[in-house]
């Protein structure tokens, strides 16, 4: 009973559920996740953080980035139950729209979206340059 309670508090919260149902496509780094939550990096990685702790999730280090997947092989538990939300939740707009943006950025080539997004976001500061008076 215990391994339930675990399961569905760790998918209680939206973004850890969107989290879980991308991650069924495959291993994501972590700015993919923030390019298509458009969440800051911060709260991403607390999220990823409560997913591992629950057993649902395992990460590897690239570079200076970290990459996660689904735990596998996951428990029977979890596995059926997570093969069950992403059938039943497969019409449901927010998450079609996530699975459309993982699809972008895998087009894309995943990680350079990261920058896409923070030009969008923080847009440089252009400086002008008065005309001289003649």
């Amino acid at each position: 009973m215990e391994q339930f309670i675990q399961l569905f508090r760790a998918l209680s919260e939206e973004a850890r559920l969107r989290i879980v149902m991308l991650l069924t496509n495959g291993e994501l780094c972590v700015c993919d996740l923030m390019a298509i939550l458009e969440e800051p990096q911060s709260k991403i990685s607390r999220h990823l953080a409560y997913l591992t702790h629950s057993g649902l999730t395992k990460s590897r280090r690239v570079g200076v980035w970290m990459h996660y997947s689904l735990k596998d092989p996951l428990d029977e538990v979890y596995k059926a139950e997570i093969e069950c939300l992403k059938k039943q939740s497969s019409h449901l707009p927010q998450l079609c729209s996530d699975k459309d943006k993982l699809l972008e950025l895998k087009r894309e080539g995943c990680c350079k979206a990261v920058l896409k997004i923070k030009n969008a976001r923080w847009p440089k500061i252009r400086k002008t340059t008065k005309k001289s008076a003649t």
